[in-house]
């Protein structure tokens, strides 16, 4: 579902027991006692970086070109703290147990290209693309930093094509880390779905692969690396793809069209926080930053005429952040997610995006003078006990008084019934009642965190909310890495966990699945499960049927909830199935389903 209303699951999931508390008790409880399973050391390593990117003595110091200069990892403090909310005594002095590592250590950023901003290429069928990763000067609220980029553009090129083409893509890797491109979405050919050690091998520094891309459906999808996403993704390298219909009346009409890529940066004291070399730190609610953008800007701006439509697809390409995203004084309705328009549109308020979500929504701005684009959530903080409404003002539309030209407004206040999608789902509804084919249940396995973590997420009387629109406890979060935190994804039929599971299902079958997120893990969170190469559709949540249909590749699972989903298995090949928080795959948390002919 879309919005705080339609996505009732996310404010109003009936809790269980220990979730139902006040928030004034504070954590968790029982971890899983599970080993860790062989197969998850060899398959698609996440953990694999470069020998000397960075150097290994922390404390000597640094070039004045490394982007490390001035930060003692041993001595400094090198993560924000929310107003208010002081560290825990206990952790004062802690550092994770990794190598900091920053985009182009021993680079001189003065000889690094300064970021541009996004272009649109418009590519035919059998068109070639050349898409290059490498380092770029990237300036954020005054400051400059070492970042990566897709062609030297964040958001990288908008590939703009029409459905049902092919294109060549010839992928260039020019940064410190291996790498490839994962076509998020698209249902193309298995082996240029960009997965190290499922269906290629990861692209090295220096080097290149041929991917061939095909769009077999209309929408909005995006691009970003399968190696060290909470890096490189974190750090620019991700891009959008708009799906072109065929049909004149695909959507209702509107003035124009606007692709909205929302990113969150974690800077303290005007220095970007680093990562973890070795594994990814913040691997318990993954890293939620503290400068929000949209296209890679601190604001985004606008000028519209008077009563204009305007056409948004929104993409969240965060680590962990979930976003409920609205516009003032306008009117808005969703059309379209993942790969598919709605069954019907809707009148909405909001728009709820989990990490790799994406939604197409029509704005009308009736009302002269300002629309304000803002984030408001209901923040958690876990220390004190208290929710704080929390609004993050995104940017702004100007109205001005000149009318638009031509005037939709007649038709943008039709509801439209999209009967093409109904239809197509409609061999899949005698299949919505029958008993799951597979069943998952999402938990976390931890060991050797500190142990005033482990006495604070260990209080029995717990409180945690279906979905955590913050980071309520970064310290803790900061320290905790994938060597002390693996997430899991168990098979409830076998016992077998991540990449144990190696699920095998017949091309053109249609598989139920059914999730439920564990309240009583030892960090129980809300996870983004994203299928790769298939489409799905969410059928039900905690029981209650989905009243209005949308083909999903990417469906959040909240806190406690079951999820049913209906898998349309039309795409052979093997295909991973993960958490898409960056830091939770990073810790392990992904399987296989293979699509046998």
């Amino acid at each position: 579902m879309v919005t705080l209303a339609l996505l009732g699951a996310l404010v109003t999931t009936p809790l269980t027991a220990q979730s139902r508390q006040p928030p004034k008790k504070k954590a968790d409880s029982t971890a899983s006692t599970k080993a860790d399973s062989a197969a998850t050391k060899g398959m698609h390593d996440m953990h694999a970086m470069p020998g000397d990117t960075i150097r290994k003595d922390s404390s000597k110091a640094a070039s004045p070109t490394d982007p490390m200069a001035g930060m003692d990892h041993a001595q400094h403090m090198p993560i924000p703290m929310p107003k208010g909310m002081p560290m825990m005594p206990g952790l004062m002095g802690l550092r994770p147990p990794v190598t900091p590592f920053l985009p182009g250590a021993g680079v001189d950023p003065r000889t690094l290209p300064m970021v541009k901003p996004t272009s649109t290429r418009h590519l035919k069928n059998g068109d070639t693309l050349d898409l290059s990763a490498g380092l770029v000067r990237r300036a954020v609220r005054g400051k400059t930093f070492v970042m990566y980029a897709f062609n030297g553009q964040v958001p990288g090129p908008l590939l703009r094509v029409a459905k049902g083409a092919t294109i060549t893509v010839r992928f260039h890797n020019r940064i410190d880390l291996p790498s490839t491109v994962h076509w998020h979405g698209l249902r193309l050919e298995n082996e240029f779905d960009g997965v190290p050690g499922l269906t290629q091998p990861e692209v090295a520094p220096g080097g290149s692969f041929t991917y061939r891309v095909h769009f077999p459906d209309a929408g909005v999808y995006w691009y970003h690396p399968h190696v060290r996403e909470d890096i490189e993704q974190a750090m620019g390298l991700f891009g959008n793809m708009i799906v072109d219909s065929p049909e004149p009346n695909y959507y209702s009409p509107a003035n124009r069209e606007q692709s909205l890529v929302l990113n969150d940066l974690l800077i303290h004291e005007g220095a970007l926080v680093p990562f973890g070399k070795e594994a990814p730190d913040f691997a318990l609610m993954g890293r939620v930053g503290n400068v929000l953008t949209v296209n890679g800007e601190t604001r985004y701006t606008l000028l519209a005429a008077k009563g204009e439509v305007v056409r948004f697809y929104l993409t969240n390409v965060s680590n962990s952040r979930t976003w409920n995203v609205s516009f003032s004084n306008a009117r808005m309705k969703v059309v379209a997610s993942d790969v598919s328009r709605f069954e019907r549109e809707e009148w909405i308020e909001s728009v709820v995006l989990a990490p790799a979500e994406r939604y197409v929504i029509d704005v009308r701005f009736d009302q002269t003078g300002t629309s304000t684009l803002v984030n408001a959530v209901q923040a958690i903080d876990h220390y004190a006990g208290e929710f704080v409404p929390a609004v993050d003002t995104l940017g702004a539309v100007t109205v001005t008084r000149v009318s638009a030209r031509p005037d939709h407004g007649a038709r943008f206040s039709v509801l439209r019934d999209v009967p093409q999608v109904s239809r197509d789902i409609d061999r899949f509804r005698p299949f919505f009642d029958k008993a799951p084919d597979k069943s998952l249940t999402l938990t976390v396995q931890v060991n050797a965190l500190p142990l005033i973590t482990v006495q604070f997420m260990n209080v029995d009387t717990a409180y945690f909310a279906p979905v955590e629109w913050n980071d309520g406890m970064p310290d803790m979060n900061w320290l905790s890495t994938s060597k002390q935190v693996r997430w899991i994804l168990r098979d409830n039929a076998t016992g077998d966990e991540n990449m144990a599971i190696d699920w095998r299902v017949k091309v053109g079958s249609i598989v139920k699945l059914r999730i439920f997120n564990d309240p009583k893990s030892f960090h129980p969170m809300q996870h983004p499960i994203h299928l790769h190469g298939q489409r799905m559709l969410v059928v039900s949540r905690d029981g209650v049927r989905t009243s209005n249909m949308v083909w999903k590749d990417t469906a959040l699972i909240p806190v406690g909830s079951t999820v049913d989903l209906l898998i349309d298995a039309s795409n052979p090949g093997a295909w991973m199935l993960h958490c898409h928080i960056a830091e939770h795959l990073g810790s392990d948390m992904m399987g296989v389903m293979r699509v046998m002919p």
